[in-house]
């Protein structure tokens, strides 16, 4: 019996954190052992908002470490870099034949980018769906791994997949979003506001590359209160946070003490001592990251291996990817 073909991209823009971790790359790790897995480094993508590319192949050869270190099998998945896969280009190219102006312009990731660049609104950032479209389609993907902010653009692979099949000939399964064991783990930053990001408000997000101390100084001084008012409240979100946090790398005798302690909390009887939370959590989470840093950066400096790796990954890659084209070639050009 086939494996369905599970696809998922992540831009080399910033550092890989926390939050990437416990919603997206322990799930892939856990999908390697069930689907046929294509995972990439999307730099072509990157270009799109980051074009000064000084430090682009050195963010690359991170994201490829990271996430061996958090546990992908290079001989079960294949991972790889988006630029070593020319077929993609040329899926990209047919496919914008098949995307319009107007709807392009209507999409909610290029209304949010053109406010916030408007010094450089390029094509790319315009036809980023197209392309996003043939990284998935390359493959012919049918399970992607997908935030809510995403869903738009993988409704739009759909599109061009049924475009193309109904002008062509069937050639594309439909792709569709894809969320591995039940809910997403959300991750918020350490002072309350929003999600962690891999380049913003970095005092407020755990990275995957963090030292001991930088992990144990950003925990210290994450948001919290003077307790709860009457025992069993709801807890806020930045307080449900480092319970979510702590409930990942500490002991489940951890989490109870501290849950219990915020539980038998109240007004004039505050027993929670967010500080001692705050200093086991930041302990259990050096233990966690530790390792993944390590692995990391060890294979960060053995530069012979890791390009052997991403070599490895990009004859896979195109291998799938140039049995496609072929399919794709014949249809449109005969």
């Amino acid at each position: 019996m086939n494996k369905e073909t599970v696809l998922s991209g992540i831009r080399p823009t910033g550092f890989l954190h926390l939050g990437n971790y416990f919603g997206a790359m322990r799930n892939y790790v856990k999908m390697q052992d069930e689907y046929n897995c294509y995972f990439f480094v999307a730099n072509w993508h990157s270009l799109t908002t980051h074009p000064d590319t000084k430090e682009l192949r050195q963010a690359v050869n991170r994201v490829i470490a990271e996430n061996i270190a958090c546990g992908l099998d290079t001989e079960k998945v294949v991972l790889y870099v988006q630029s070593d896969v020319p077929e993609i280009a040329e899926l990209y190219l047919y496919l914008n034949m098949l995307a319009y102006k107007g709807e392009l312009e209507k999409t909610t990731t290029f209304k949010d980018k053109a406010r916030t660049q408007p010094d450089n609104v390029n094509a790319g950032l315009l036809t980023y769906p197209v392309l996003q479209a043939a990284d998935i389609l390359i493959h012919r993907a049918v399970k992607v791994p997908v935030g809510k902010d995403q869903e738009q653009n993988l409704e739009m692979a759909r599109n061009f997949a049924q475009r193309f099949n109904h002008r062509y000939g069937e050639i594309f399964p439909m792709p569709f979003a894809f969320n591995y064991g039940g809910e997403l783990v959300k991750i918020l930053s350490l002072d309350g506001n929003g999600k962690m990001s891999k380049s913003e408000n970095q005092l407020a997000t755990l990275y995957l590359a963090d030292d001991d101390e930088t992990i144990r100084k950003k925990i210290l001084k994450a948001k919290t209160d003077a307790g709860p008012d009457v025992p069993n409240s709801i807890k806020p979100d930045y307080i449900e946070n480092l319970f979510t946090l702590m409930q990942h790398v500490s002991s489940a005798d951890t989490v109870k003490k501290f849950n219990d302690d915020f539980n038998n909390s109240s007004s004039g009887n505050c027993v929670i001592r967010y500080g001692d939370m705050k200093k086991q959590l930041a302990e259990d989470m050096i233990k966690f990251i530790q390792p993944i840093r390590e692995k990391a950066t060890e294979l960060q400096r053995n530069t012979g291996l890791l390009n052997k790796i991403i070599a490895q990954g990009a004859d896979k890659a195109r291998s799938s990817a140039s049995a496609t084209i072929q399919l794709v070639r014949k249809a449109v050009l005969g």
